[in-house]
């Protein structure tokens, strides 16, 4: 029992944070594109870069709240 609930967990949060990884890292690999493009926009760029990082992020710390979820439920 104790074993399927720590393999789920860890599949849980191993899975769900590929997602995010990959997300953030095109997020940043565009907007540090966008910049050299034209750096005038690196004040707005680096807003958005961030926010958009934030969302992102979200999916990953659902993740971790299902992973923890799982391991606390008798």
């Amino acid at each position: 029992m104790m074993l399927g609930k720590y393999i789920g967990a860890g599949l849980a949060m191993g899975i769900g944070a590929i997602g995010p990884g990959i997300g953030e890292g095109r997020i940043g690999a565009s907007a540090m594109e966008a910049m050299a493009r034209q750096p005038e926009m690196i004040g707005t760029l680096t807003t958005r870069m961030i926010l958009a990082d934030a969302i992102a992020e979200t999916t990953g710390i659902y993740s971790l709240v299902i992973a923890f979820m799982i391991l606390l439920v008798v």
